[in-house]
């Protein structure tokens, strides 16, 4: 294991010409200490994360010591925020220091969230709030956790330095890790600005880093458009693993949509209490854009505009090229649907694929809607349902309002799950596996964030442990995987950090 000091630190997308980014400083914060630290994430770094180790990585974690290869810079993007273009963006509050390869050859970009002003700021502060960095630390570790692919965490670290959002609140600073944090964004601003020659770069770079397969393509055209196809299918599979646990992300935007198919950006996300299609977690969405049951269509639209920023590799004639981005955007629905239906299938404990698959579920969606039914409870225990005793599903029954209705779809359900004959036992293990008991809802986020906020960090390790774990039944107190009181004042989530 090594100390943060031994990591071998190299920053590949800094040998790209300096059109793609700014070199920059991080500035440091009023009295730091650390919050919150991963041994999870700092395991897949090969770091050493012993107690007695812990302090000595302030410093490294903080922005106080940069490595002397780390080469810290902020990347230049653009992208549609709420359906309109925004032509400069770039990371406003955040520097890349550069990339540790472990011992298994995996590469990690190591990000510090709001280390300070960086030429994309835009007069912001360049800063994050205790609050945000909570947010993100404990939902991108909880994401992981469910199986859904996800930028990592690996520290916190608080100060006393006033920063003013809404109201004064005291900064802090993430240490996120992601293999790449290019954005589709990344590709659009330089589609809007013509530079054409820098898509091709950014295209051949991400494809020799990630995408290495597709240089077995000989035809450039094909291999850039197969690139393109295969962050759509990744893209796809990512959304539907949202709608699988009710996960709202509240602020789609294209510079927001990782060019690796990963949940990036954490700001006013949610999980669901009870179901709702038009679920909006985000009080900055007035019209609903990134409303819950919106996320696969606009998937597609934002998938939609890094098409068109690639096109220009795509073929020399644009006519060309948008023929073969119309023959090939359809299959997105093909492939959320695909992925989609195949999870919630697991989640009702289905094995095989049936024509009725899609209204089994959907009608169960309506009931769960109509009724106020809370969507991660639900599922969960629908393990219990038992399909040769009707009447012993009193306890599912009781949570609709519409009981004949219920009825009816418990009798094509029970048909489904007969019709398979599979061992009650290996059904129930199976549906616990993919139907989580703990997500990290609002209410429970919000109490660790106000106890942090008064000094007490211990709420933010307890829901970490927890959210590592779970499909598991842990014994704990109830509030843990219930929906918040009916009297509790319901969370609202805006865009500010």
């Amino acid at each position: 294991m090594n100390s943060f000091n031994q990591l071998n630190f190299t920053n590949s997308f800094a040998s790209l010409p300096e059109t793609f980014y700014s070199h920059v400083t991080p500035s440091l914060l009023k009295n730091s200490h650390l919050v919150a630290f991963n041994n999870t994430a700092a395991s897949l770094l090969d770091l050493d994360n012993d107690d007695q180790n812990r302090e000595s990585l302030l410093p490294f974690l903080s922005g106080e010591r940069v490595q002397k290869d780390s080469k810290p810079i902020a990347m230049l993007y653009s992208g549609h925020q709420f359906g309109g273009y925004s032509p400069q963006l770039g990371d406003g509050r955040a520097m890349m220091l550069g990339e540790v390869t472990n011992k298994s050859g995996e590469k990690w970009e190591l990000q510090l969230k709001g280390s300070g002003q960086t030429p994309y700021s835009r007069g912001a502060d360049g800063r994050a709030v205790l609050r945000s960095t909570i947010r993100e630390y404990l939902c991108s570790e909880a994401m992981h956790a469910l199986g859904i692919p996800t930028t990592r965490a690996l520290s916190i670290t608080g100060s006393d330095e006033e920063v003013y959002r809404e109201s004064i609140e005291k900064g802090a600073m993430l240490l996120r890790m992601a293999p790449s944090h290019v954005r589709f964004g990344s590709f659009e601003i330089f589609y809007h600005r013509q530079q054409y020659q820098e898509i091709q770069t950014l295209a051949n770079y991400i494809i020799e880093h990630h995408y290495p397969q597709l240089l077995d393509i000989t035809e450039p055209n094909e291999r850039y458009l197969a690139l393109f196809e295969a962050v759509m299918t990744r893209t796809a599979r990512m959304i539907s693993q949202w709608q699988q646990v009710g996960f709202s992300h509240g602020v789609m935007n294209t510079d927001n949509m990782s060019i690796l198919g990963l949940t990036l950006d954490y700001g006013p996300y949610g999980f669901m209490d009870e179901y709702d299609a038009g679920y909006i977690c985000n009080h900055s969405d007035t019209y609903g854009r990134y409303a819950f049951d919106q996320q696969p269509k606009i998937g597609k639209w934002n998938l939609g505009r890094l098409a068109q920023a690639m096109l220009p590799l795509f073929d020399e004639t644009p006519k060309i090229a948008a023929e073969k981005v119309n023959a090939l955007l359809p299959k997105y629905d093909e492939i959320f649907q695909q992925h989609y239906l195949n999870g919630m299938r697991a989640k009702l404990g289905l094995t095989d694929a049936h024509d009725d698959d899609e209204s089994i579920i959907d009608e169960l969606l309506e009931m769960m809607q109509q009724s106020h039914v809370d969507f991660t409870n639900l599922f969960r225990s629908l393990s219990q349902f038992d399909p040769h005793d009707l009447e012993n599903n009193h306890l599912l029954r009781d949570q609709f309002v519409d009981r004949e209705r219920f009825d009816l779809w418990a009798k094509f359900y029970a048909l489904r799950i007969v019709t398979e004959a599979r061992d009650k036992s290996e059904r129930k293990l199976s549906m616990e596996k993919v139907n989580p008991k703990y997500v990290l809802r609002n209410h429970l986020v919000q109490r660790a964030i106000e106890l942090a906020e008064a000094g007490d960090y211990t709420e933010i390790h307890r829901l970490h442990e927890i959210l590592n774990h779970p499909f598991s039944e842990q014994t704990l107190p109830s509030y843990y995987a219930t929906p918040p009181p009916e009297e509790s004042e319901r969370i609202v989530v805006s865009c500010s950090s």
